[in-house]
């Protein structure tokens, strides 16, 4: 793990997720940039001190040359410094599993993407609400036709958060984010707005042609949007409303998706992520629930736990360590490295997780958003 040491918030989520299913072990890391933190940290986790690092330069280095190094390393730093640890293990044949947005700037990404290339190494995204299973089972309608030729796409993402200035109090969670130079472009657009985004795009299928973005930055002094309003154009003739905001009172983390076709629509929501609302048109609302009648096979596969038995956050970020663990496994069968014998053929069609396509979609979703909002919201081609 590179980042993810004392005080951070995402790091014990990943650690968390990642052992969920007993798929990987941690062994090693570079968890902070601080030595003295990376070192303490890394002693908190029960680390080999010969394996932690303080820095992760050293730990790509190191780990690559060792006959029982590291065959993933999860990223888990602020965006500024995602491109740079991830080109460093993927130049070295280490798969990277890397937290979203991709990276701070569009010029990182399209070099990170030249990286993952030459490399051969998997990168999966963890856009982690994509591993609910009511998320697969709404995806798995839609591309049954369940809800006919899609019509509209409303999808918001609502947070309180940094309705006050906390990035003044000393939070650090809230000190990078609201950063230019740690954060990239985007503020609430970069933090939620890109899960928001690519929620809609994972459920429907279809990615938007064309956006016409109003940011704000309500609160006084802070440079990056916590606000966010986008109007959405589908080359197949769907529209969409996109609304991430992080200074919405009384919303915790409103997540929420509602897609609609000509024959059905169906409803979402992360607070409430084992329920999926189906209404066929002309019929009355119907329940579906995790593990319940009517759930397809992709929804299937990534349960845990019988009906009724509530499965949340970490089982969704789970879900995409464990679709990783696959298709390394995978990778290795088919070339006969790591644990593989070479025999293999692939992943399971089956196995499914964000990828770096997927992170540069978001890129260019930011990039235009932000380009939008200084032509007072004119619309920009994505």
């Amino acid at each position: 793990m590179v980042g993810g040491g004392q005080g951070a918030f995402i790091g014990a989520v990943h650690r968390m997720a990642a052992r969920l299913d007993g798929a990987f072990t941690l062994v090693a890391g570079a968890l902070s940039s601080a030595p003295d933190r990376a070192r303490a940290s890394g002693a908190e986790l029960g680390l080999d001190p010969a394996r932690t690092y303080t820095s992760f330069e050293e730990m790509a280095k190191r780990e690559a040359r060792r006959k029982d190094g590291i065959e993933a390393v999860a990223i888990v730093t602020p965006n500024h410094l995602h491109a740079e640890p991830a080109m460093a293990f993927l130049r070295r044949g280490i798969h990277v599993i890397c937290d979203k947005p991709l990276t701070a700037t569009m010029a990182e990404a399209r070099q990170l993407a030249r990286a993952a290339e030459k490399s051969g190494a998997l990168f999966i995204l963890t856009h982690n609400y994509t591993g609910y299973p009511m998320v697969r089972q709404a995806r798995a309608m839609v591309a049954a036709g369940d809800i006919g030729q899609l019509r509209l796409v409303q999808v918001e993402y609502a947070q309180d958060w940094l309705t006050e200035r906390v990035e003044a109090t000393g939070s650090r969670q809230a000190e990078w984010r609201t950063d230019p130079a740690r954060s990239g472009q985007g503020g609430a657009l970069g933090d939620i707005g890109t899960h928001a985004f690519n929620l809609a795009a994972f459920v429907t299928g279809e990615d938007p042609a064309a956006l016409s973005a109003d940011l704000s930055s309500f609160v006084p002094g802070r440079p990056l949007d916590d606000n966010a309003h986008i109007l959405l154009r589908y080359a197949s003739g769907a529209r969409g409303m996109l609304w991430a905001s992080q200074v919405a009172p009384g919303n915790e983390n409103g997540l929420r998706l509602r897609v609609y076709g000509d024959r059905g629509g169906l409803e979402w929501s992360q607070e409430e992520p084992n329920r999926l609302w189906f209404t066929p048109f002309g019929e009355q609302k119907r329940l579906i629930t995790r593990g319940g009648a009517g759930v397809l096979a992709p929804a299937a596969r990534v349960t845990r736990v019988p009906a009724g038995h509530p499965e949340g956050y970490l089982e969704a970020f789970a879900t995409l360590y464990l679709e990783a663990a696959r298709a390394i496994h995978a990778r290795q069968a088919a070339t006969g490295t790591g644990t593989g014998t070479g025999t293999g053929t692939g992943p399971d069609p089956a196995v499914t997780y964000p990828t770096l396509d997927d992170g540069l979609k978001g890129m260019r979703f930011i990039a235009a958003a932000v380009a939008s909002s200084k032509r007072n919201a004119a619309w920009v081609s994505l």
